[in-house]
């Protein structure tokens, strides 16, 4: 047996030696990191053969990293967690909800209270967006900037058929309220409970969704950095 990883040994240092001198740093550094792996698979296995299972289990996950095994046995090692696919925030009105989806940055929303109750947005035609747009503008001074940032999105130049006239862009004006940190939870879609790097992750990269680039929500963005400072403050308070 010893004789046979001898020469395994010597196959693979002349290989390296005779293409040390033509290999690139990248390719290199790439052989040196298969050869290590195979070398550290090889050493644990013999450990597990004799019983060192604690020592075995620690070098072949090296050697797993080293041939690029980790991210499929380990998923979150060496790097941050992630949101979870299919997150999404939910910012509320008295008459509409409305939802961002952090993967895409989709928006659509529901009708909570008043003449389309129940409806969501995406099932609502201009026509009636402007109607509700009008209910809200009464009584849910929250609900005309959500619903003028989801008309934005949806129907680009709806601003431009209103009367004639560019009508003022209300998400540019403070949000109105106190929000609590039930409400700062929902926004971020996260749980009680998560960490400072859980909370700025998530805000970051609802930031990148809302940029005015992207086409974003000033009156959004402004949510989601008072979820932020919400919930940092619960963490230092």
């Amino acid at each position: 047996m010893m004789l046979l990883y001898g020469i395994a040994a010597v196959t693979v240092l002349w290989f390296f030696l005779s293409n040390f001198a033509h290999a690139n740093p990248a390719s290199l550094a790439k052989l040196l990191k298969v050869i290590g792996g195979i070398v550290a698979l090889g050493i644990a296995g013999l450990l597990a053969i004799r019983g060192r299972i604690d020592i075995a289990l620690l070098i072949g996950s090296l050697g797993a990293w080293l041939l690029g095994w980790s991210r499929l046995a380990f998923p979150n090692l060496g790097r941050r967690a992630q949101p979870a696919s299919g997150s999404t925030s939910r910012v509320r009105s008295r008459l509409i909800e409305m939802t961002l989806v952090h993967d895409t940055g989709e928006m659509d929303g529901s009708v909570l209270a008043g003449a389309f109750a129940g409806q969501q947005l995406g099932l609502l035609d201009e026509a009636r967006l402007r109607k509700l747009l009008t209910e809200c503008q009464v009584s849910d001074p929250d609900g005309v900037r959500l619903l003028e940032a989801y008309l934005d999105r949806r129907f680009p130049h709806w601003r431009e058929d209103t009367q004639g006239v560019e009508q003022p862009r209300a998400d540019a004006q403070p949000a109105s309220g106190v929000m609590t940190p039930e409400e700062a939870y929902r926004i971020l879609d996260l749980q009680p409970g998560a960490t400072h790097d859980q909370i700025r992750q998530v805000h970051r990269s609802l930031m990148k969704k809302l940029h005015p680039d992207q086409g974003g929500s000033t009156y959004l963005a402004a949510r989601v950095n008072q979820a932020k400072d919400i919930l940092l403050s619960r963490h230092e308070g």
